[in-house]
């Protein structure tokens, strides 16, 4: 086949440091080379990704992160290359929408958000002349009105991913300065079990450092690090190091990637029951599932799981292979007319979910 990727204008691919749909975007771009298909990848021109990339793109506009001119003038420029490729995936909101793609080429599009009044407006619209994917059964239930054609968990490269051994005594938080990610619950968590807590944020956007000054700064003392955002290499060694990784998240997260990282480094991750944590963490087995008042009871219950269990999980359920294979699957029915491009039937998916 000969694929299109469509990434957002904002973050290159792959990110330097922050950036989950530009990780996963990478992942399938260097997948479907490797398993012999043809790649474009219309990003920002600073990406990295080994794969041709579309001409004429801007560098990462970081600083309009969100911003709807910005991701509609990429998407004008990546479908006026998109004319020779077979099927197109489009990871951006408005490049499904866009009236001047090619003509009889199928478009794929994921749900990278959740699904809120406005994005279920929205999907519906566009599940009518493309195949829409979910990232999560959590995801797809919220709401049985938008056509989804295939739920595909996120995957990523586990070989690339250090084993760490716990050994540095502390339990570790990763993520955006933001109150639904739970960063002041984890700071209150590894204070009730006594135990140090490193943090690694992303804070870069108004709302972001507005959050961290007047909530979380506040509160830090003498139990907590904070190291800022990191890379890849510093934020999987300080994963591998900690006991455990704290995810008590405060909102129905449609795909809690850095769960999958931290198990691929063997460390079990704590957290609460919402949005896709389920379907990620097998509570008992790769870390544990609770109300914000458990959690801390289940910091001392973490040294009786195996490092080993938790990186044989991300390898089995999470890894890139078998992310790249569904979307191939999805992509081959698609162009050999199993099922149709817009408006699949999902009334068996959302009976099961």
């Amino acid at each position: 086949m000969r694929i299109g990727l469509v990434a957002g204008p904002w973050i290159p691919v792959p990110p330097v440091t922050y950036g989950g749909i530009e990780r996963v975007v990478d992942s399938l771009a260097r997948g479907f080379a490797a398993a012999g298909h043809e790649v474009v990848l219309a990003a920002p021109s600073d990406s990295t990704c080994p794969v041709p990339l579309v001409p004429g793109m801007r560098p990462a506009q970081i600083d309009e992160l969100g911003s709807a001119i910005s991701e509609l003038s990429l998407v004008t420029r990546a479908y006026e290359a998109m004319g020779n490729v077979d099927i197109v995936h489009d990871h951006t909101l408005a490049g499904p929408l866009y009236m001047q793609r090619p003509k009889g080429v199928p478009v794929v599009t994921t749900i990278h958000g959740p699904l809120n009044e406005q994005a279920v407006d929205i999907y519906r619209a566009i599940g009518r002349h493309a195949a829409v994917i979910a990232i999560s059964r959590d995801q797809c239930s919220r709401a049985p009105e938008v056509p989804v054609a295939r739920v595909i968990h996120h995957g990523m490269d586990v070989a690339s991913v250090p084993v760490g051994d716990g050994s540095g005594g502390y339990l570790c938080f990763v993520g955006r300065a933001c109150p639904d990610k739970g960063l002041l619950e984890a700071i209150v968590l590894a204070r009730e079990a006594g135990i140090p807590l490193r943090i690694a944020v992303k804070m870069r956007q108004p709302d972001e450092i507005r959050y961290f000054r007047e909530v979380i700064e506040p509160m830090l003392g003498p139990n907590e690090d904070f190291v800022g955002e990191v890379n890849d290499a510093t934020k999987y060694r300080l994963m591998g190091e900690a006991l455990a990784f704290l995810n008590p998240i405060q909102w129905s997260e449609p795909f809690g990637l850095v769960m999958i990282e931290a198990l691929a480094t063997g460390t079990p991750v704590i957290g609460t029951p919402i949005g896709s944590a389920p379907e990620i963490i097998d509570h008992g087995l790769t870390g544990f599932l609770g109300g914000t008042d458990q959690l801390p009871g289940f910091v001392q219950e973490v040294a009786g799981l195996s490092r080993a269990t938790c990186r044989k999980v991300a390898e089995d359920r999470f890894g890139e292979e078998r992310m790249v294979n569904e979307h191939l699957v999805l992509f081959g029915q698609l162009l050999e007319g199993q099922m149709p491009a817009g408006v699949p039937d999902t009334v068996g998916l959302h009976q099961n979910l």
